[in-house]
């Protein structure tokens, strides 16, 4: 599956627009408690713990929407956006959201 955030892919003309496809992932307030409660011990830094986290919501969005696409015939999406926005009472998660077309392409 190829995956790209511009809306074609060089060398390789779509043949076939399938539709959009999503995949989301959301952190719960765990996550932040941990982080918010662990912030007094990073001076300057990058919380390594918080940013493994990311990636992993990040990591299962992508999958979901790869699997949207495989099921519509699509072997690629273009045109991709990764949105991160945080939900439920007072901001106690965050949810990473991505979207794209799902595409066929020579």
């Amino acid at each position: 599956m190829i995956l790209s955030t511009t809306p074609t892919l060089e060398g390789r003309p779509i043949r076939t627009y399938h539709g959009v496809v999503t995949g989301e992932a959301i952190l719960g307030a765990n996550v932040f408690k941990d982080f918010f409660a662990s912030i007094r011990d990073i001076v300057g830094g990058r919380s390594g713990a918080y940013e493994k986290e990311l990636e992993k919501a990040r990591t299962l969005a992508f999958e979901e929407m790869q699997e949207q696409a495989r099921t519509l015939g699509a072997n690629a999406v273009v045109g991709i956006d990764i949105d991160y926005e945080t939900v439920g009472g007072q901001g106690s998660m965050l949810m990473v959201s991505v979207s794209g077309t799902a595409v066929t392409v020579e």
